[in-house]
């Protein structure tokens, strides 16, 4: 059965995308633990991400580092938090977090946005790719 993640990346479930290449996709956290919230996945169903080819995991990394110097750009905050946490989905998956505090990282307290503010925070980010 399809992850939820294989479901965005199919276009059955619709996503706040940031970044897309043949690999890998990126879009905003639905449940942000902050604002910018952003999940950076490889668009093959891939339940651990330490089962990834290693290639595979190093280019995830490099996409995942390219978008997080977006969002910092894009959103004021103390640094990018990283998480690789697997347990909520079964799809590798990193989480990129713009930090104020360590709160920001323990998965929560969470931020509500509206879908406009979803939408323009999206297209900000992406100006900064």
């Amino acid at each position: 059965m399809s992850t939820i993640f294989t479901k965005i990346v199919n276009g059955e479930i619709p996503c706040y995308k940031i970044a897309e290449n043949d690999q890998f996709l990126a879009f905003l956290d639905v449940n942000p633990n902050a604002k910018g919230h952003t999940l950076c996945i490889p668009k093959a169903e891939i339940n651990k991400i330490f089962d990834m080819e290693e290639q595979h995991y190093l280019d995830l990394m490099q996409f995942s580092r390219t978008v997080a110097k977006a969002l910092e750009k894009a959103i004021v905050c103390k640094r990018i938090g990283v998480a690789v946490v697997g347990l909520e989905v079964p799809h590798a998956h990193v989480h990129l977090i713009p930090l104020q505090d360590m709160d920001d990282m323990r998965f929560q307290r969470k931020v509500s946005l509206s879908k406009e503010e979803f939408e323009q925070l999206a297209e900000t980010i992406k100006s900064n790719l």
